[in-house]
């Protein structure tokens, strides 16, 4: 009922509806309409994370490419609220694509980056964390951490609690205050003919330290391949500095790996059984265990 409501709500004339693979955390429909067309209908998991990304599409809008934000339908006592976004072309990046691809991807990762937090613009829904940004790093780990610990072996748990202490006692002052995605990976990065032709899903963007944002890409992406890696590197240098990875990626890599199993946990650990999976192992070897 409530899609039907908010088709009739944007006045869409459809030719087909489907459902769009892939998004972990919000529902996302692809919407043929009569004319051609295609547009998508994003409902966001929580009432946050849809004032977010409404905000982070008047941010970004002139910056670097986007969807278009066409219509907002602000939701009822059952649904936070749906977004009615235009198609950028394209298909998600994979890693048997080219080392100029790659290089591609650089350089709109760093021109993301490189957007500051607007001078004049009150932020209500996405927070700086830059200042405080070893609160905000606490704040991530330990709330992920009571989820879990409900779902690893108690060693494992410890082991990665006393991990953390250590790890982030040796990390360089962060780099920032830059807008960060904190989803960055190939699924919501769209690419057509060796160009990136936009990245999609603002729910979770903060702006805070650039090496946060690093893990996903690197996981799903660039530790494939060193001439990807490398392509990569060179063109987010092209546009501003790089961080060094070898000194901060283990730690982030680690963190993502452990608050993702907190977040399956918290989602519903069968529905997300894979990710799950997938994300024991690297805590795994990133423990050496």
């Amino acid at each position: 009922m409530t899609l039907t409501t908010i088709i009739k709500h944007f006045g869409l004339f459809t030719q087909s509806i489907s459902d769009v693979a892939d998004s972990h955390s919000s529902t996302v429909h692809k919407v043929v309409l009569l004319n051609g067309e295609t547009v998508y209908i994003k409902i966001p998991f929580s009432e946050l994370k849809f004032r977010r990304e409404i905000e982070a599409y008047s941010i970004l809008e002139g910056q670097i490419s986007v969807p278009r934000l066409l219509d907002v339908w602000e939701g009822d006592d059952d649904t936070a609220g749906a977004l009615l976004l235009s198609e950028l072309e394209g298909e998600p990046l994979t890693p048997k694509l080219s080392t100029a691809l790659a290089y591609e991807t650089g350089i709109y990762h760093a021109s993301m980056h490189a957007i500051q937090p607007p001078a004049g613009m009150d932020l209500i829904h996405i927070d700086n964390e830059f200042p405080q940004w070893s609160a905000f790093m606490d704040r991530m780990f330990y709330g992920f951490a009571e989820d879990t610990k409900k779902v690893v072996n108690p060693s494992l748990y410890e082991h990665s609690i006393q991990k953390y202490i250590e790890m982030k006692s040796e990390l360089p002052a962060p780099d920032g205050p830059a807008f960060i995605h904190m989803d960055f990976r190939p699924a919501n990065i769209l690419v057509k003919d060796d160009r990136v032709m936009g990245a999609i899903d603002f729910e979770s963007v903060r702006f805070g330290a650039t090496e946060m944002d690093f893990s996903k890409i690197h996981r799903d992406f660039l530790s494939l391949d060193p001439s990807l890696n490398q392509a990569y590197q060179d063109g987010y240098r092209s546009i501003r500095p790089l961080i060094d990875l070898d000194h901060v990626l283990e730690f982030y890599r680690f963190t993502d790996a452990f608050n993702s199993i907190g977040w399956c946990q918290r989602r519903g650990i069968e529905k997300n059984r894979s990710f799950y999976e997938q994300n024991l192992s690297i805590l795994k070897a990133e423990l050496l265990v």
